[in-house]
């Protein structure tokens, strides 16, 4: 066997070496400056029960406390200054002291804060949530249950029988000080479950409640619209007493230039056919109940050749054809008319082959589709000017373009022109079944110099769904443009569905499905011009799209 000698001085100068080798691989140890806390964020969004706020921030693991605080003025003032050592806070009466009001929106924002002020983070906006309706019988109102100097108020029957109204102004939340003495609900009231509150001012916000004896059952808050009509001011024809379906083509005819020809909801006229050569407005006074005024026609109405008009302006109607493939609202052909504006105002407008088609020489200086919603149009859709260019002539033209919190559903054609347009505005509109397969969305057809918008295509905070395939064989996509290499565009805050797609010709800066879901999980209906939101978590429930249909805080 053999055995090895240890040689102590050569160990302890290896130990040595050891060490210092080991010292050597090791990194320096860096010590960081502390810095400000990260601000606060949301686990999910600002929620409600009842009349509390639940707010559930991300835990952060160097923060000792949060401030949160709660306002309903956007921070002007401060309702609740809140010091807690938990992410997670429930505001209510427990916490703060008081109830919070009911169906009411707050805003809220909160601070981490850290041992030392010193690196507290910054404030965190954390959002806007809206506090529950009180537990109630009574109905939301609709658009229809509100005119100028009335209000229609009802309910769910259920339990005590509802005795009164009383009005209080939009600001008192607790309901302390009554603006008119209380309206009894006569017994014909509470067996329809529903009483006109009457006594109110143009132009104004109320709360309006229920009682059974002294017993609060409900309220809601109510803005009355602007003044109505007067029916007997100059130059506004009434014919809300006249049945015949001629009673607005009649009084178009015997009107002055610039008349309001003031028509009753729910009944239906033919509309005008012979060629208009004045400025007029047909209008529908207010009144409850949904059913609008209806214009119906089998053919269209023209425009008497050498007019000049200001102005031509539908307001609160339904226009309806007898089908969409040979009817129009305005289908003029002739020379030397200039007509300054022709609107659509809180509309409904559809089953005609095109809203709009002008030959001729014939220039539209605004042309305006506002608050309405629009279905049912064939291949001359939206817009259509019919004549080509020539050298010396400006032919068929619209200069402005604007479509405006509205809805466009079920439509072949969109805009058509063979001229120059100034601009077209799209803000805040939904569009869903938009085009067929064979149109494009904006097609200039003019050739050269012919077929360009000068001051560009604005398309801000709208959504696309896929184009109308009436075929149903799955055949979404559009075409997007003709024309328009000159035409700069503009798009802000705009979704399409994933089911939208461009044939060819796509519009340069449009957004290809930027919804990552398709047009059936967007919207609850659209078929049945239903655009009501079914997808909660779309980023722009709340900013997109026809106002009527966003989710409201």
């Amino acid at each position: 066997m053999k055995i090895s000698k240890l040689n102590i001085p050569s160990l302890l100068g290896l130990a040595l070496l050891g060490v210092l080798g080991l010292t050597a691989c090791q990194e320096d140890e860096t010590i960081y400056d502390q810095t400000r806390l990260f601000r606060p964020v949301l686990n999910e969004e600002l929620t409600s029960e009842a009349n509390t706020i639940i707010v559930n921030m991300g835990n952060l693991k160097e923060a000792v406390s949060y401030t949160v605080e709660v306002s309903r003025d956007t921070f002007a003032t401060v309702d609740y200054l809140i010091e807690t050592d938990t992410s997670y806070v429930v505001v209510d009466k427990a916490l703060v002291g008081e109830d919070l009001f009911w169906n009411t929106l707050y805003q809220v924002r909160a601070t981490a804060r850290a041992s030392d002020p010193v690196y507290d983070s910054k404030v965190a906006d954390l959002g806007n949530v809206r506090t529950q309706r009180f537990p109630s019988i009574i109905n939301e109102p609709t658009v229809y249950d509100v005119i100028d100097i009335a209000a229609r108020v009802s309910w769910v029957k259920a339990g005590a029988a509802v005795t009164g109204t009383k009005v209080f102004a939009g600001d008192d939340l607790k309901l302390t000080t009554p603006l008119l003495p209380e309206q009894p609900v006569t017994a014909e009231e509470e067996l329809e479950g529903a009483a006109v509150v009457n006594g109110l001012e143009p132009e104004t916000k109320y709360q309006i409640a229920i009682y059974s004896g002294e017993t609060l059952r409900g309220w809601v808050p109510y803005t009355t619209l602007k003044a109505d009509i007067d029916p007997t001011a100059p130059g506004v024809i009434d014919v809300r007493d006249n049945t015949s379906p001629t009673a607005v083509s009649d009084a178009v005819a015997g009107a002055p230039d610039g008349a309001i020809i003031l028509v009753k909801r729910g009944m239906t006229y033919d509309l005008p056919s012979e060629a208009l050569a004045k400025s007029i407005t047909i209008q529908a006074a207010y009144g409850f109940g949904a059913q609008k005024a209806k214009l119906y026609t089998t053919g269209n109405w023209n425009i008497a050749a050498g007019s000049q008009i200001d102005h031509i302006r539908f307001v609160d109607l339904e226009i309806r054809g007898a089908d969409y493939t040979g009817d129009y609202v305005f289908n003029p052909s002739a020379n030397n008319i200039r007509v300054g504006e022709l609107s659509f105002e809180n509309c409904e407008i559809g089953t005609l082959r095109g809203i709009l088609r002008i030959r001729g020489t014939i220039e539209i200086d605004q042309y305006i589709i506002r608050n309405s919603l629009v279905d049912s149009l064939g291949g001359y859709g939206l817009l259509t000017t019919d004549t080509d260019p020539k050298p010396s002539d400006p032919t068929a033209r619209v200069n402005h373009i604007l479509f405006e919190n509205s809805t466009f559903n079920k439509i072949q054609g969109s805009i058509t022109s063979r001229n120059n347009s100034t601009s077209i505005t799209i803000e805040s509109c939904t569009f869903g079944n938009f085009v067929n397969g064979s149109n494009f969305l904006f097609r200039y057809r003019g050739g050269d110099g012919n077929n360009n918008v000068a001051n560009g295509i604005k398309i801000r905070n709208s959504i696309f769904g896929h184009g109308w395939d009436e075929a149903g064989a799955d055949a979404f996509a559009v075409k997007g443009m003709e024309g328009l290499g000159s035409t700069v565009f503009d798009i802000v805050n705009v979704f399409s569905t994933s089911d939208f797609s461009f044939a060819s010709a796509p519009i340069p800066g449009f957004p290809l499905g930027n919804y990552t879901k398709k047009q059936g999980d967007l919207w609850v209906s659209p078929d049945a011009n239903n655009f009501n939101f079914k997808d909660a978590g779309f980023a722009g429930k709340y900013d997109t799209g026809d106002p009527r249909w966003r989710v409201k805080l």
